[in-house]
């Protein structure tokens, strides 16, 4: 049993004529006596809780920022009427701040033998499974003195995916992928190219790629088309350390890393290379193989939704050796990580070389726009120290870019929302050269 505010009202309304005019036991019996009575009977008129039958409806998955939408139906088979407040409790990153009460609260009057349908509005605000906590129910009395109550659980699971921001990039980079691979009037003959298909001689194309043997059967001139190759295979290694915990802004980079990481994975797809996902610290925490270009993208959303950065020291030797038994074959290896100079020149460096005698590796890492703000500091004696810590900072991961560099490695350095961008370009860049 639960009193309401309005048992508490009458309560305090008759405790003053009892205080002034009669101030003993026998007033307060007087007052109370019937208040008990009417709460009793309230309580006894109030539709039972424990025989409610419920069942959920709705969004299983949502991106992060989207909202989703779960139902729970609620049937009432007591004989009596129910009047009742419920909360559908989940966890509290399930909303906005400052908006769960009103979201999770609902009041609605079932009459005997029928059902109600009740919406929750959920609109997460971090990654990773939402599991539905207890509902709880207040069935009120027909005076609204007391009330029944009880818990009920109802299990619903909703799976918060990555928000993947940087697809508004992912037309542009086409379109360069298709002067690349040959669909626009400009054919030409480049590194790390394959043979296409032949087509007449158009004034203008470079006389190296007239096909002299297809132009003596055909009794005109014939050129040869290039397209690169495709069919490379790419290797997404994700470093989940306590380095990828650091917030930069309002993400985490790992948050920042998984963005770049499945612009890349669409874009290679379109491209015809397969593209297979790998997430380590001191052991693997998703792994992503052999998945085809329609299965690729969901594949990926699904294992990045429960990533979460551990606060260990990535072990080097172990991703190395992980990233090469995915990789038994030349390919591209994209490793997303930091470019602070400690986990690199103690962690990666020394082990870097086993990667790049059999692979292509790229490093990509996420900047801290503040560091940029800090360096164009001026006007007081504090920000001209911002700005030389900031122009320090820069210089430190320059340097450590410039020793990746010297090991062959190619290195992307960019803010959070230019890191999915210049990855791609990147990809191309070595794609146009024959690299991969």
């Amino acid at each position: 049993m639960a009193l309401t505010g309005r048992t508490a009202l009458l309560a305090a309304l008759g405790s003053l004529p009892v205080g002034i005019l009669a101030p003993n036991w026998a007033g307060i019996l007087a007052v109370n006596a019937p208040l008990t009575l009417a709460i009793l009977c309230d309580y006894a008129l109030a539709a039972p809780v424990r025989k409610l039958q419920f069942t959920r409806t709705g969004d299983t998955s949502v991106r992060l920022g989207e909202t989703a939408t779960v139902q729970l139906a609620v049937t009432n088979p007591a004989p009596r009427r129910l009047r009742a407040q419920f909360r559908d409790a989940w966890p509290p990153s399930s909303w906005n701040p400052g908006t769960e009460f009103a979201a999770s609260r609902h009041t609605v009057t079932i009459p005997s033998g029928e059902r109600r349908r009740l919406t929750t509005v959920l609109r997460p605000t971090r990654r990773g499974d939402r599991q539905a906590q207890r509902i709880t129910v207040r069935s009120y009395g027909p005076l609204g003195l007391a009330t029944r109550q009880g818990s009920h659980e109802v299990p619903w699971t909703v799976r918060v995916l990555p928000p993947f921001t940087s697809r508004k990039h992912l037309p542009s980079k086409l379109a360069r992928l298709r002067e690349l691979d040959g669909r626009t009037s400009l054919l030409t003959r480049g590194e790390g190219t394959e043979f296409d298909s032949l087509r007449d001689y158009v004034p203008g194309d470079d006389t190296r790629s007239i096909d002299w043997r297809a132009t003596a059967r055909q009794n005109k001139v014939a050129v040869r088309t290039w397209r690169p190759e495709r069919d490379r295979h790419i290797l997404l290694v994700l470093d989940t350390g306590r380095t990828s915990a650091g917030r930069v802004g309002y993400v985490p980079r790992l948050d920042a890393s998984m963005d770049a990481a499945l612009l890349l994975a669409a874009l290679a797809s379109r491209a015809g290379d397969r593209v297979d996902l790998l997430a380590y610290d001191r052991r693997t925490r998703a792994q992503v193989q052999g998945r085809s270009a329609g299965e690729l993208l969901p594949a990926l959303v699904n294992a990045m939704a429960s990533l979460e950065p551990e606060l260990v020291e990535t072990d080097t030797r172990g991703l190395t050796a992980t990233a090469l038994a995915c990789a038994p074959r030349r390919s591209l290896v994209v490793i997303l990580t930091s470019l602070e100079a400690a986990p690199v020149e103690e962690g990666l460096l020394p082990v870097l070389s086993q990667l790049t005698q059999r692979h292509t590796v790229l490093v990509a890492s996420v900047a801290d726009p503040r560091i940029v703000e800090m360096t164009a500091a001026r006007g007081s004696a504090e920000s001209v120290y911002e700005a030389a810590a900031g122009a320090q900072a820069q210089e430190q991961r320059q340097r450590t870019a410039e020793k990746l560099k010297r090991h062959g490695v190619s290195v992307v350095d960019a803010t959070p929302d230019n890191l999915a961008p210049a990855l791609a370009d990147a990809y191309l860049a070595l794609k146009a050269a024959g690299r991969l």
